[in-house]
């Protein structure tokens, strides 16, 4: 069983003179924990998800931090306030109230993938409520305001959760550039117009090399053929989990099984609990291996990227689709219960088994 998952692979952009910078630079991914920032010039290069999270908290201790731009992100609130006394009591003392509480906060979320799949009338209000957040953050601020503005349909890029980023962009030692970088030197980052920033330390806050599942693990099924050439025009698999042609070879967080709001984990759960229904079934044929077959894996991805043509993730580039702009091959199009319901058990007559050799008994057992 492969678990690699979608974001785990660090994404460096290809700037020009990148070794020629002597200072030092990490990705976000891969933090240099023993690195001072406290009175360097640091230079963030990205502004995604990872970007918003780590920009405040720098921005207290370095002297000066520049924040390159390339695409600007849509905002929701974000506060994480601690839970009074009086509401950590009753969750305690009333029975079913903290389950109540989760069932809201799953509705919501699944009512938000509704607007960005299959009732797009639900969107405004979503958008309203963004874009309302971004203004009062960034009140009084109009020439600062227009240059965050997101220039793209909402949600078809991940929406990010902060309440303390477009804060951190107002300090007087903070400055969002949004020209393209031209190229690094030694001492900074030089933009198209030809100014030169000084930068100390370089963060990379670019992101994951998410479309590419599996990688660089090289994993080979039947007659020897290997999954990222079988993936060379986008990973597809079915329900995200089985590969035609690969037996026994199951995946967590594979393609397909991410999601634009709502809980990995519950879609992760679901995985986990559809391979050991398959171990089952597995187990019950007496063993050996089995595959999905070609044409259920076909039939279920061409259903998928049907449904996949009505979101608006196939409206502007993103880390959802292969290549930035090709195929959606990140994100589920539907609900997470659905999901749930599709991985409950395994249907046998979706996949091909075979008995295992009399020189290799099987070891299967649940």
């Amino acid at each position: 069983m492969l678990a690699c998952g979608q974001l785990s692979r660090p994404s460096l952009p290809p700037l020009e003179g990148m070794n020629e910078f002597a200072g030092r630079s990490f990705h976000s991914a891969e933090w240099d924990h023993d690195h001072d920032l406290r009175g360097q010039r640091v230079a963030v290069i990205g502004t995604g998800a990872s970007a918003v999270q780590f920009v405040p908290h720098v921005a207290e201790s370095a002297a000066q931090v520049d924040v390159y731009q390339r695409t600007a992100p849509y905002m929701l609130p974000r506060r994480n306030l601690a839970y009074p006394d009086s509401v950590r009591r009753a969750i305690e003392r009333v029975p079913g109230l903290q389950r109540l509480r989760r069932a809201g906060i799953r509705t919501f979320m699944e009512a938000f993938t509704l607007a960005l799949t299959r009732l797009p009338a639900l969107k405004p209000a979503l958008r309203t409520w963004s874009t309302s957040f971004m203004r009062w953050q960034l009140r009084g601020d109009r020439k600062l305001r227009r240059r965050v503005w997101p220039d793209y349909a909402f949600g078809c890029k991940r929406i990010l959760f902060s309440s303390a980023y477009l804060p951190a962009l107002r300090r007087n030692d903070v400055e969002l550039v949004t020209d393209p970088i031209a190229r690094l030197s030694a001492t900074g980052v030089v933009t198209s117009d030809g100014i030169e920033r000084p930068a100390d330390t370089i963060i990379y806050g670019t992101g994951f090399r998410a479309d590419e599942f599996v990688a660089p693990l090289a994993v080979h099924g039947e007659q020897g053929v290997e999954l990222q050439q079988t993936w060379r025009e986008g990973a597809e698999a079915h329900l995200g989990i089985s590969v035609a042609g690969f037996p026994n070879l199951f995946m967590l967080y594979g393609p397909n099984t991410n999601l634009g709001v709502g809980s990995i984990i519950v879609m992760v759960e679901a995985q986990a609990g559809y391979v050991v229904d398959a171990l089952r079934a597995l187990g019950r044929a007496g063993g050996g291996s089995m595959s999905v077959r070609p044409e259920v894996q076909a039939s279920s991805s061409a259903a998928l990227q049907e449904r996949l043509g009505n979101s608006v993730w196939t409206q502007c580039e993103s880390w959802y689709r292969k290549d930035g702009d090709g195929r959606v091959v990140g994100n589920w199009p539907g609900l997470m219960l659905e999901y749930q319901r599709a991985t409950r058990s395994v249907d046998p007559s979706e996949y091909h088994f075979e008995s295992p050799e009399p020189s290799k008994p099987s070891a299967v057992r649940i």
